[in-house]
């Protein structure tokens, strides 16, 4: 997939999943203490929680201005790689189905199976590849500041495997 189609594409599914922004903010925003309430049914499971990304680096202070929360599902046809990029905000996601390699720049790699969930690295290059046989879909849920970008893409070359 081409940098410019990549880029589109997030601007796509930005745009589309504006709806389920309010909806996905105030669900994150009731801690699991607050479901007794719930029918006996509903159940909660923390996917993950940390103060580090998964490669053991401090998340930083989240940035001043006004707050904007994206959700984003996204799909990887199977050996597709993504362009090298960092996120300058907090995000985290769950991969829903398939498997998929995150691998930072400086040599950190990450394996997500169907399920698992991460918090991402952020200001730190990295790329994911989707080296299983299905495509891969993950929803991430980025913690930004309206107008600033949640991925900035790395200039061509900047790759390391």
């Amino acid at each position: 997939m081409g940098i410019d189609r990549f880029k589109a594409s997030v601007r796509r599914r930005r745009r589309a999943l504006a709806p389920l922004l309010l909806t996905g903010g105030l669900l994150l925003a009731v801690p699991p203490a607050m479901a007794d309430g719930e029918p006996a049914s509903v159940t909660v499971r923390t996917l993950v929680q940390s103060t580090q990304s998964w490669n053991g680096t401090r998340l930083p202070a989240y940035p001043s201005g006004q707050p904007e929360v994206t959700v984003l599902h996204i799909t990887i046809p199977p050996g597709v790689t993504l362009p090298m990029h960092h996120h300058p905000v907090i995000n985290a996601g769950m991969l829903i189905r398939g498997q998929l390699l995150v691998t930072g720049a400086a040599g950190a790699r990450l394996q997500l199976k169907a399920g698992e969930g991460l918090i991402e690295m952020v200001n730190q290059p990295h790329f994911g590849t989707n080296n299983g046989s299905e495509a891969a879909e993950i929803v991430v849920v980025y913690a930004g500041v309206q107008g600033q970008p949640f991925t900035v893409l790395e200039p061509a070359g900047g790759r390391s495997r």
